[in-house]
């Protein structure tokens, strides 16, 4: 395929602006760059996509959410509002996962899937939870996962709150999903945990035992208080040096959160290279607190990416609120400036999914990078280019400006039309299902 009458913006380290260029895309990958009336004569007879002047970039990469949060939506919770974080997971996310059942863990990814593509999110690093549905549940969201065309990552959340026979089902399912999609090219595994405060030393022996060699683990890490107070008042020390001592830490590894770590937990997560994930659209939501140190990690090249918990698929309002959130925070308008955001949103989030796909580019337009592209109907009144992009983003980019999304060189829309899923049909059953959610939720929410 030739994209061409493109608008590119590379993001890549020269961070070009490219006015009336083509992309040549073949096998997935990007082959050629150049511009239209260069490239046009040297594939005539390559299926064409007009940009129509449109910016051309890389798709957002979400590095955390939670596909089976979508029946959350409007729920209302019986009694007293919760107090606290604690409470909000034991109010309505934890009965929640409980209601869950093959049709609702279908539904509620498929509509994630598709808020995905028509917001130009192009690959998703997921967090699964259903203790009543456990064998087999991944492979329900990889199939629509599969369909839908995009780029996922995908793991079962071990806990103990649900007993020992369900936490011995959910490392099952990682280990057997990890292996069975070693080789696929648009999905891979990795090993969900919950959180130190609901997985006990022996759990995490087993987890460290389980996984396979080479594979990292995907777990929540301080997201309240409650957590770093449980693993001091049971272990003795902090969640992140619990973490480091059961082997869980790693240049493969996820930690979601860290919103309650100290300086020695950042020294930890430093020293092995392990990912963090900052969401926050849902630490404000949830009153958890602001994820501290951001300038040390950004100075440090801390490995600091971007998700959003469950949040929309419109990535770019959580680079706002990661913008915004941490000049107030800290009351200095230096904090996350926005090439900071780029970095972490962007080129950590690009680098992290490449950990997963084997090396591959991604997050840049260039040759031998995956032609995981959206384009952008953005027109503005100012001077656009490379150097103020991250600005045009920040107070520019709004929702239903993506109007085309590509991943792994196919088109999953074009000119705002759905090419791989019926928008239709998936609001239907979901509508069908949401009240059986519901009506499960509220029996285990008592």
């Amino acid at each position: 395929m030739l994209i061409t009458n493109a608008t590119l913006a590379t993001l890549d380290n020269e961070n070009r602006f490219l006015h009336d260029y083509a992309v040549y895309i073949e096998d997935g990958v990007i082959r050629a760059i150049g511009p239209t009336e260069v490239l046009i004569p040297h594939y005539r007879d390559t299926d064409r996509l007009d940009a129509d002047g449109q910016i051309v970039m890389p798709g957002n990469i979400c590095a955390h959410t939670h596909f089976y949060g979508a029946f959350a939506r409007g729920m209302g919770i019986a009694g007293a509002p919760p107090q606290n974080f604690p409470q909000i997971l034991e109010k309505l996310w934890w009965p929640l996962d409980k209601a869950l059942d093959a049709d609702s863990i279908r539904a509620s990814a498929l509509l994630f899937l598709l808020d995905a593509i028509k917001n130009g999110t192009t690959t998703l690093i997921d967090h699964h939870a259903s203790p009543n549905h456990i064998d087999g549940s991944l492979d329900i969201i990889a199939r629509e996962v599969e369909q839908a065309g995009l780029r996922a990552v995908l793991c079962y959340e071990v806990s103990d709150r649900d007993g020992q026979e369900k936490t011995q089902a959910g490392i099952a399912e990682n280990v057997r999903f990890i292996q069975a999609y070693e080789q696929n090219a648009r999905i891979k595994g990795t090993f969900g945990l919950h959180a130190s405060m609901t997985l006990s030393d022996e759990t995490l022996r087993a987890c460290a035992k389980a996984i396979p060699t080479g594979e990292g683990f995907h777990i929540h890490v301080a997201e309240h208080e409650a957590d770093e107070e449980d693993s001091l008042k049971r272990y003795g020390k902090r969640v992140i040096h619990r973490l480091r001592d059961h082997g869980i830490l790693g240049d493969k590894t996820i930690v979601a959160h860290c919103v309650h770590i100290d300086g020695d937990e950042l020294n930890t997560l430093f020293g092995t290279r392990t990912w963090i994930t900052h969401q926050p659209r849902s630490n404000m939501n949830n009153a958890v607190g602001v994820l501290p140190h951001l300038a040390q990690m950004l100075k440090l090249e801390m490995r600091l990416c971007l998700g959003n918990d469950g949040f929309s698929g419109n990535l770019w309002e959580e680079w706002k609120a990661a913008y915004f959130l941490h000049k107030v925070a800290s009351r200095n308008p230096q904090v996350a400036g926005g090439w900071d955001i780029i970095k972490i949103a962007v080129q950590n989030n690009a680098a992290l999914v490449g950990r997963f796909f084997n090396g591959k580019r991604f997050g840049i337009i260039s040759e031998g990078a995956q032609a995981d592209l959206i384009f952008v109907d953005y027109r503005p009144f100012t001077p656009l280019n490379g150097e103020n992009l991250p600005w045009h983003i920040l107070f520019g980019f709004e929702p239903g400006m993506v109007t085309a999304t590509i991943v792994d060189g196919k088109v999953l829309m074009r000119d705002k039309v759905l090419l791989t899923l019926d928008e239709d049909a998936i609001l239907a059953e979901a509508r069908a299902i949401a009240p059986q959610v519901w009506a499960r939720y509220a029996k285990f929410a008592g």
